[in-house]
């Protein structure tokens, strides 16, 4: 019943001001944002690898104002791409980016979104790895699969994000899976109307499962973002009934968040892929962890009773 509430609190600025004020925030946020710059962020990078772990790396910042923000947010992945040259890790480490930090909400937004994330799909392919496309809220989708196609045409390993939680989510699947794409299920962490969106945890797990298999069965390639050990069960089976091997799939996670689970799906020979994020503009993204699961607002509280 919380989770609408927080992701309320996420868009507010009055309480974005409150919780970064709070001496005893920044510990907690460090439990899920581990740096704010490159420099912070290669340690972990190596540190994870070594582990036998892969990462999907998200500068955060969502709240773009002006192209010159957006220009800035495509400099940003520029540098960590650069930086993650000498490493040669290839694929174990790609990028997650929000269009909406590249321009997309802005005057001309589709294009100017377009123009600013094909450097950064250039760059990692120069690198050997990729980008994958998050899905934000319902109003934005038809631009970012639009944008995802155009860019496979030249980059065909781009991929993209889909959420359980809609309607549109089961013909997207199966339009995706056909045409060989790279498709990271989540449930969905933003608050969506019921004109276009499960609104009950149980609609939800359901629709999860309707759209795995589609993609299993499909010709492209899974990418599980779950922390559900139920359902990371049941994508374990449906890939068996798929005879799909190992490496035709993949487990995706969250930095901070069940990282014994992370370590025990590479060591049975699991892609386990940690999402990693960085970066100073850390509110909206902490928040929507927050609200995805309550064992992350207890352990929030746990730790301001404990520090305060």
């Amino acid at each position: 019943m919380l989770g609408p509430v927080i992701l309320a609190a996420s868009r507010s600025d009055r309480m974005r001001r409150l919780v970064s004020a709070t001496p005893v925030t920044r510990p907690v946020v460090d439990r899920f944002i581990p740096g704010e710059t490159v420099d912070d962020i290669v340690p972990i990078i190596r540190s994870l690898t070594d582990q036998g772990l892969e990462l999907t790396m998200d500068v955060v910042g969502e709240d773009i104002t002006t192209p010159a923000q957006a220009e800035a947010a495509r400099d940003a992945y520029l540098e960590l791409i650069d930086r993650l040259g000498p490493l040669d890790l290839g694929t174990r480490a790609e990028m997650s980016v929000k269009l909406s930090m590249f321009g997309q909400a802005l005057d001309g937004g589709h294009e100017l979104a377009l123009k600013n994330v094909r450097p950064v799909v250039e760059a990692a392919a120069e690198a050997g790895t990729t980008v994958t496309l998050d899905a934000e809220d319902h109003t934005t989708l038809d631009s970012m699969f639009a944008i995802h196609e155009e860019l496979r045409k030249d980059f065909p390993q781009t991929g993209c994000v889909i959420q359980a939680y809609l309607f549109r989510t089961e013909a997207d699947a199966r339009r995706l899976a056909d045409s060989g794409s790279r498709v990271r299920l989540v449930k969905g962490a933003y608050k969506e109307p019921a004109e276009v969106a499960y609104q009950q945890r149980h609609e939800i797990d359901k629709a999860y499962v309707r759209v795995l298999r589609t993609l299993m069965e499909g010709e492209g390639y899974p990418m599980i973002g779950s922390h559900d050990p139920r359902l990371i069960s049941i994508a374990q089976e449906l890939a068996r009934t798929a005879g799909r091997k190992l490496d035709e799939y993949e487990f995706q996670m969250l930095y901070g968040i069940r990282g014994d689970e992370h370590l025990r799906l590479a060591a049975e020979g699991h892609r386990m892929r940690v999402y990693t994020a960085y970066g100073t503009d850390w509110y909206g993204y902490f928040m929507r962890r927050l609200a995805e699961k309550p064992a992350n607002l207890r352990f929030f509280a746990r730790s301001m009773v404990s520090k305060g």
